[in-house]
């Protein structure tokens, strides 16, 4: 069957088998491997990506289901080389270690800031409750957060 969705800010199109999964056609049509396959059963959140603005598990949705949707993944929410104020921080606070995680926590982060561009800690804990990190313990990546939020609230007031 053949699906119609925006990628990252681009239309595209895709040829697929109706039990392909979002995240195989991202990492292998796309060739997107920033997306992770963790646990493959949506328990990790490695593989989270946005749809429609929402953070998802792509191990989870079937290619079928993102027809015209929009879907945005780590490699989206850069600009061209630069990377966002959200990855860039958490490089800053230490909240990338082994980076496995990364992606997903990014994603589930940024989700968060597009809807309340200053959230709480709780706030953020629900954000990313989700997404699993065996290395940084959290602390690092709720700074991560916190420090973009102040820094995007400082852009938009200039």
């Amino acid at each position: 069957m053949e699906i119609k969705f925006v990628l990252n800010g681009k239309e595209v199109a895709a040829d697929i088998s109706p039990s392909i999964r979002l995240l195989d056609l991202l990492r292998e049509k796309f060739e997107l491997t920033g997306t992770k396959e963790g646990c493959g059963v949506g328990e990790c959140g490695a593989c989270t990506v946005l749809m429609n603005g929402k953070a998802v598990n792509s191990c989870l949705v079937l290619a079928a289901q993102v027809n015209n949707s929009e879907i945005l993944t780590i490699e989206g929410i850069t600009n061209g080389e630069e990377l966002h104020p959200l990855q860039k921080n958490f490089l800053l606070n230490g909240a990338v270690q082994c980076g496995f995680c990364s992606p997903g926590m990014v994603l589930s982060s940024y989700a968060l800031l597009e809807e309340n561009p200053n959230p709480t800690d709780e706030e953020i804990k629900d954000a990313i409750a989700g997404n699993l990190c065996r290395c940084t313990g959290y602390k690092q990546i709720i700074d991560a957060v916190k420090q973009t939020a102040k820094e995007l609230k400082v852009e938009v007031k200039v």
